[in-house]
């Protein structure tokens, strides 16, 4: 984007002194991101501009509206616990009329954040500790808002982790066979079909309510945590795009699903594939540690089935995408999205033949931690 566009929508944000830098910021793939360098008399301030992705998220004013409400109860919360308000969640600061957000002549919706200073997002899990601290900071965030009215947020993504939904697309895609593929994936349908019942153990059990319906992130990668660079600690859960009402399970399930899989996303020796009990029960001992008693009984018995059903739901989609031409997810080579389809499906496998040893693992650190 021309730098005078951006100067011209800097501008209209309440920032501390005079904006004299805006430079592309991070390795995000959905929204525009900036970093603004502003001079001041008592020294260089700096804050992160964003504009949000329209085609992704194509209701901006509930989005910002589920941002507001969930980064000002971070901020109360955490000040009541003797915290750092504007460095343990995200600071939104609104334009200079005082709306936090701006709606430009183009139909861009444009937000602005306080940036985090001395502090870094890793995109891989460069040692144990790392992975550890994003579990402790996922479930911080759940303990958190253990209170907050789920119900009032709205759905960013509809129908993000609804499991049977994403099967009944599946299904239809399967039907409909538009790129004549069906044929080549027999065993991959086999082994979805084989395991219908698997969609429905977590939709089903919040909708007879042995599970509450909680505040979810929806995308707890390690790239989603700031990490404090002199402790070494995690400090702040950021990327709140996808905020939603959902199931702790599914970001417990789906930090498990990318970040406990001893190969790569997109690995073709499915030999490689396999869920690392070690690396579970790191993550387990992080979560349940931040959550500190926010979840029921329930909630903490289904943690290892909540990484089976989101690992099989991604299996899905991947597979769904490949039937459908790959439309959605960005590939790089012929059947990426058949090898990502493949690679989910063998750590489910993995995961149902190492299912007592995760129940027995997350029973033991549930009096332990």
């Amino acid at each position: 984007m021309e730098q005078q566009n951006l100067f011209r929508v800097a501008d209209r944000f309440s920032f501390e002194g005079e904006p004299v830098e805006i430079i592309p910021y991070g390795n995000g793939h959905i929204n525009d991101t900036y970093r603004v360098t502003c001079r001041t008399d008592a020294g260089a301030r700096r804050y992160i501009l964003q504009r949000m992705n329209r085609t992704v998220f194509g209701r901006p004013e509930e989005l910002m509206e589920n941002l507001c409400g969930v980064t000002e109860w971070l901020k109360r919360k955490i000040a009541e616990n003797g915290g750092d308000a504007q460095r343990e969640t995200l600071s939104l600061v609104p334009l200079c009329d005082g709306n936090p957000y701006l709606k430009d002549a183009d139909g861009e919706y444009w937000r602005a954040y306080l940036f985090i200073e001395n502090a870094t997002c890793y995109d891989l899990v460069e040692k144990d500790e790392d992975f550890y601290q994003s579990a402790v900071a996922f479930g911080r965030f759940q303990r958190l808002l253990a209170d907050y009215p789920a119900d009032t947020l709205h759905e960013t993504i509809k129908n993000f982790h609804n499991t049977p939904d994403r099967l009944s697309k599946f299904e239809a895609a399967l039907e409909a066979d538009a790129c004549g593929r069906a044929k080549e994936i027999s065993e991959e349908i086999r082994f979805i079909l084989e395991r219908r019942a698997l969609a429905h153990v977590l939709t089903d059990r919040l909708q007879d309510g042995t599970l509450p319906l909680r505040v979810t992130h929806n995308d707890t990668k390690l790239n989603n945590v700031m990490i404090d660079d002199q402790s070494g600690k995690a400090i702040c859960v950021i990327d709140l795009d996808t905020v939603m009402p959902g199931l702790s399970l599914y970001d417990f399930g789906d930090s498990i699903r990318f970040g406990a899989s001893t190969a790569a996303e997109d690995e073709q020796d499915l030999s490689k594939v396999s869920c690392s009990l070690h690396l579970l029960e790191l993550y387990a001992k992080g979560y349940i540690e931040g959550c500190a008693g926010a979840l029921t009984d329930a909630e903490l018995d289904l943690l290892p089935m909540g990484a089976m059903v989101m690992t099989f739901e991604c299996g899905i989609r991947f597979l769904t995408d490949y039937l459908e031409g790959d439309h959605y997810f960005k590939i790089h080579r012929e059947g990426h999205n058949l090898d990502r389809a493949r690679t989910q499906f063998r750590l489910v496998a993995d995961m149902e033949e190492k299912l007592p040893q995760m129940k027995e693992l997350v029973a033991r650190l549930r009096f332990e931690v």
